[in-house]
């Protein structure tokens, strides 16, 4: 069944209507008429079965018959990361990290940052496209990017790590310094790595370092190797 998703769902009102976007692909891409089962999500764990009542190319209209609502996980992923100079890098780890499953995303400019510009509106877009893509019922929040002074005191989850290969001997990987059902938070630097006073105001600040594997990576990779082994470590 084709899911969709429209945040402004009233619930108590049996009929509700697509956003013109996904009302275009209803009708235009998937060739949806009237009385053609869907499936839409408000992003926020609930999830409508539901039939097309009106086939309006701006405005589709659907009436529901059924209401779902999906548990929120009993743990959450919070990934922290420094936009890459390239962006569709950073792209990328959206689409990945969202279907592989993230509650947040956070970004932050650093001393070494090489982008300093963040604009949220296609990220947001990338990011609601996976949630529909892998059926999901929970959009993640996306923060505005910060400068890294600023960014770490919005930090207060209580599992806090920062991912770093020192060149001395390496901490823990995250896989097993993380513990089970927890609230995380990864710090993931940018391609010029953290500066020396981002660690120690980090490790201030309550973070932990971690490796993710012996492994120089880039920061969209880090980004998602470190969602992936969070997710790993609380597979059921």
């Amino acid at each position: 069944m084709h899911l969709f998703y429209q945040p402004d769902i009233v619930s108590n009102e049996a009929i509700q209507r697509l956003t013109e976007e996904d009302s275009r692909h209803a009708l235009k891409t998937l060739r949806l008429n009237v009385g053609d089962s869907i499936a839409v999500t408000d992003g926020r764990g609930n999830r409508y079965l539901a039939a097309i009542h009106s086939a309006d190319a701006r405005r589709c209209a659907f009436r529901i018959t059924d209401t779902q609502t999906t548990p929120p996980r009993s743990f959450s992923i919070r990934i922290c990361i420094a936009p890459t100079k390239n962006i569709d890098r950073i792209e990328w780890f959206i689409e990945k990290a969202v279907e592989i499953g993230i509650e947040r995303i956070s970004f932050f400019f650093g001393q070494h940052s090489e982008r300093r510009l963040l604009k949220l509106e296609r990220l947001e877009k990338i990011a609601v496209a996976a949630m529909k893509q892998s059926l999901q019922s929970y959009l993640p929040t996306l923060d505005e990017a910060l400068p890294f002074g600023e960014f770490i005191k919005t930090v207060t989850e209580e599992q806090r790590f920062i991912a770093h290969l020192p060149t001395n001997e390496p901490p823990q990987h995250l896989l097993k310094r993380a513990t089970l059902s927890g609230q995380y938070a990864v710090l993931i630097g940018p391609e010029g790595d953290f500066s020396e006073k981002e660690i120690q105001q980090a490790m201030a600040a309550g973070f932990r370092m971690v490796t993710l594997g012996p492994n120089r990576l880039r920061t969209e990779t880090a980004g998602l190797m470190a969602c992936h082994t969070l997710n790993v470590l609380n597979a059921e």
